[in-house]
């Protein structure tokens, strides 16, 4: 992923197994999502409709060119007529040329170009709210892993001071409370132990809905890279390269563009036509003794202006003025309400990370201080100076500082990459995906824009996603450790 090391201490979760022969990497499961999660394919495929409303809004101003035709089979001809023509072609070419419409397809095209970009940019929102689903996702795998192991551990230990609660009862050693003690205590770690494991379970379907694959051999995610200093800093880059502030800010561009074309309808249009016409009576006239022949064809042709002043349209024009200025006031507040968005999302994510990495600390000094005080207090027991029930609460203070520090290192990471995707950083092209073409949204659009042709048109589509009904429901099944 090109991710560079940061120092700030974001390193994932290591389990006390052995390492798998291959592993499945961050930057495989982000690969795996970029190509085949279907509500950034979606995404896509809508974004491609949007390009499209270009060349429908450019349409009006182009000239139109139709033939018409109609042949006539008189199949009833009334008396009395002198000359009777059984059959008629009639065809008319016609060219419409449109020069001056009051600016409204003139803004028309520059509002739905405004679109088009606004698209863009929520496509990159899309793209990097899918990558912070996958590394949850992945992050989310990796602990709750992590907790199993430590809670059959525990489960493990807890059997064992059962057993040998039970011997020292039996040579009246100890009494019948504490072997009580020591089997509640092991059965509250067994409801413990399914409750992780149905959030095993859990986090790896929520991972094969995000990565479309299952969770095999997860290795340890990389350091994340562009990590801001300070959370000011953070904002900063945020305001200006957040995709959903950048996407609001086009489309309050384009809501303007909609006023003025919408101006438009009030004034003049004017539009040059032409027209050829041609009759063919394929020769069959009958025409009486002494009367003219009849021209087989008759071609005739008109060249002409013509104009259109509204002066009265129902009140409809100030309608759709009212109604294009009052979306304008509407993006214009949405801008306002994005950014404040955007401005929560970076300090909560800047404060949370910040938060799970003393957290980090902290639960990294307490797993090694209650490390010591079990192994001492059991010492201490075996020689009668400390109870049974002090021997299980620092079991239990070692199991939950490291489920802690487990959740911390997760957390830390899930926060530090929603801080990257807020600040416009979380993207394809900022991670550097081996084996990914990057989807190019703006090639897309010059080719929906150069489309003049009434034929042209685009493959028919076809599913680029995966479906996971044929992947096998999981398990609490825990693998070796991440390679780091």
């Amino acid at each position: 992923m090109n991710f560079r090391v940061t120092g700030c201490g974001l390193t994932a979760l290591a389990l006390a197994l052995t390492a798998p022969a291959a592993a499945e990497t961050l930057q495989g499961a982000l690969a795996k999502a970029y190509r085949t999660n279907p509500t950034l394919n979606a995404a896509r495929a809508n974004q491609m409709a949007t390009d499209e409303t270009v060349p429908l809004q450019r349409a009006p101003g182009l000239p139109n060119i139709a033939l018409n035709s109609t042949y006539n089979e008189n199949a009833l001809i009334p008396p009395g007529q002198f000359i009777v023509i059984p059959r008629t072609l009639a065809s008319q070419v016609a060219v419409n040329v449109p020069l001056y419409n009051g600016g409204s397809i003139k803004n028309a095209v520059r509002a739905a170009n405004g679109r088009v970009a606004a698209g863009q940019e929520q496509l990159r929102g899309t793209e990097s709210s899918v990558f912070s689903q996958v590394v949850a996702a992945y992050n989310d795998v990796l602990r709750d892993m992590a907790i199993v192991e430590f809670n059959r551990a525990n489960i493990r230990n807890l059997e064992v001071n059962l057993r040998s609660s039970n011997d020292r009862f039996e040579v009246g050693d100890i009494t019948r409370t504490d072997v009580a003690q020591s089997e509640a205590r092991l059965q509250q770690a067994r409801g413990d132990l399914t409750t992780a494991e149905a959030n095993l379970i859990a986090a790896k379907e929520r991972y094969i809905q995000q990565v479309g694959d299952e969770p095999t051999d997860l290795s340890l995610p990389p350091p994340l890279p562009g990590l801001p200093d300070s959370v000011d800093a953070a904002l900063e880059i945020a305001i200006k390269d957040n995709p959903d502030i950048a996407a609001a800010l086009r489309n309050l561009e384009a809501t303007g563009y909609d006023v003025k074309s919408a101006r438009g309808s009030r004034l003049p249009t004017l539009a040059g036509f032409g027209r050829v016409n041609r009759n063919d009576n394929f020769g069959g006239a009958i025409v009486p003794p002494g009367f003219p022949d009849q021209p087989v064809q008759q071609t005739s042709g008109v060249l002409g202006l013509q104009a259109s002043i509204p002066l009265y349209q129902g009140g409809g024009p100030s309608a759709q003025i009212r109604q294009a200025q009052a979306r304008q006031a509407a993006a214009l507040e949405t801008q306002i309400g994005t950014e404040r968005q955007v401005v929560q999302t970076v300090r909560a994510a800047y404060a949370a990370w910040k938060a799970s990495l003393d957290v980090i600390k902290s639960a990294e000094a307490a797993i090694a201080a209650n490390s010591l005080s079990l192994a001492g207090v059991r010492a201490e027991n075996s020689v009668g100076t400390r109870t049974i029930i002090e021997v299980l609460n620092a079991e239990q203070e070692l199991i939950n500082a490291q489920v802690q520090l487990a959740t911390s290192r997760r957390n830390a990471y899930v926060a530090a990459f929603t801080l990257l995707a807020a600040m416009g950083n979380a993207e394809a092209r900022d991670l550097n995906l081996d084996g990914v073409t990057l989807y190019d949204a703006k090639a897309n659009a010059r080719h929906a824009n150069g489309s003049y042709f009434d034929w042209s048109g685009r493959k028919l589509p076809e599913q680029q996603s995966t479906r996971t009904v044929d992947t096998i429901a999981q398990d609490a099944s825990v693998q070796g450790p991440p390679k780091p």
